[in-house]
This record gives C-alpha cells, structure tokens and sequence, in this order.
C-alpha cells in the first residue's frame, strides 16, 4: 500500500449534517414559490416534490446529476419562461436545498480538516448533490476553501456516486494515484463501493454504531476503517 497523501470527504452525512430548523425551512419555502411566481406556497412545494420524485428515481437509475437550469426546465418548472428561469435556477435549487434543513459542519469536522491539512495532507470533496454553487459559496464563505484542492459535485459533472470516475476526476485535480488517497464517507453501497472500484488506496466508514448494526458489509463495501465521532479520523495509522 502506497503511503497516503491525500484525502477526500464525502458531504451529507459526513462531513454536513442537516439539522431541521423550521423557522428557515418555511422562509425558503416561501421564496422558492417568489421566484418563480406562485402565490400559493404550500401549492407550489406540493408540485415541486411530487416532480422531484421521477427526477429522484432517474438520478439513482442512471446514476447522473442534473445541473441547475436543466433540473428546473426539465423536471421541476419545464413551464418557466427559460429566459427567467435561467436567471432564478441556482437560487431556486439552493433555496429547495434549504427547505430540507439547516446545514452545518459535522461536531469535529473543523479539527479534521486542519488536523490533515496541517500535517501535510492534500483534501478534496466528492459529493452526489443537486446545486452547482451552494459547496464552492459555503468554503468561500466558511473561509474554508484554503483547504481543499479538489471539489467534485456530481451536480456539475453530471454522474454520481458509486461511479468511479468521480473519484478519479478528484485525483486528477489533487495530482494525486488513487491508492495515494483515502476517502471518508457514510454510506457502504454509495461510497464504499464507488471508491473502491476506482482503487482509492484507504477507505473510511464514519458512521454511528446503531446504523452500522443495521447494515451488511461485504467484500465489495467493506470499508478499511469504521470510525463512530469524527475526529477519530486523525487517530487513524494511515494519517499519522
């Protein structure tokens, strides 16, 4: 095994975690249906989810992504004005984002972050997400972006995990082998699989032991490490 120089990270569940807050749910709601000019929230987030379900379906059958203007003219809102909707697309699909939650750092994920990018280690993402912007916005506005080298969202590449050509897009940006980097995910049949069949040298499951309890690990998810609390990650041999 080659010595490890490099590390990406998953996003929902990993590296974000989504907590309800719906006092924010409700005012991205309402500016969804503003923009694109409905007067009847709970109407219009009623159509939303029910278009979002057959996209949903197509996303993990195909295993593609939708940019911004393509999920809202093809899927959600193919009865906008294009001209409109390609003026309002990033911030209807950000605001969708929102009305699932709040967004924050996992508990630890900053020390993690610094924790390896201060031992040398070079760090990317790899994430399956709809929005183009909201990731490059939110490590610019977290003043977290000196950290990362290489952002892979399968909303501008247009596949998704367990394809592995995602992680082979993030190696390609870190100048990095694949068995040079290790992964740090949460979910077996998505991530584990995905980066494994790319050849990523290490694979990290973080995940809580009552969930692991429900899944079954095989020789095509098996991860390499399990960790429970984030920052067991810089506790791991492969990243000393």
């Amino acid at each position: 095994m080659k010595k490890i120089k490099g590390v990406f990270f998953d996003l929902g569940g990993t590296l974000r975690i989504c907590d309800e807050n719906p006092a924010h749910q409700e005012r991205a709601r309402a500016r969804m249906a503003e923009l694109a000019g409905w007067t009847d929230v709970q109407e219009f987030i009623d159509m939303v989810e029910a278009r979002y379900a057959p996209y949903r379906d197509w996303a993990l059958t195909e295993n593609r992504e939708a940019g911004d203007f393509e999920l809202w003219d093809r899927w959600l809102l193919p009865e906008m004005d294009k001209e409109r909707l390609a003026a309002v697309c990033h911030e209807l699909t950000w605001q969708y984002r929102q009305a699932r939650g709040k967004r924050r750092v996992v508990d630890g994920g900053l020390k993690v972050i610094r924790g390896l990018y201060e031992r040398g280690y070079r760090l990317g993402i790899i994430s399956n997400l709809i929005g183009e912007n909201e990731i490059p916005d939110w490590l610019r506005e977290d003043g977290l972006a000196q950290y990362f080298d290489a952002v892979v969202l399968s909303s501008v590449c247009h596949i998704r995990k367990p394809d592995p050509r995602m992680y082979v897009m993030g190696c390609e940006e870190l100048g990095l082998e694949p068995e040079e980097c290790a992964s740090v995910a949460d979910n077996l049949g998505r991530d584990i699989t995905g980066a494994r069949a790319a050849g990523i040298g290490a694979n990290i499951l973080f995940i809580s032991p009552e969930k692991l309890a429900k899944k079954t690990i095989t020789d095509e998810n098996r991860p390499d490490y399990i960790v429970h609390q984030f920052p067991e990650i810089l506790d791991l041999p492969i990243l000393q």
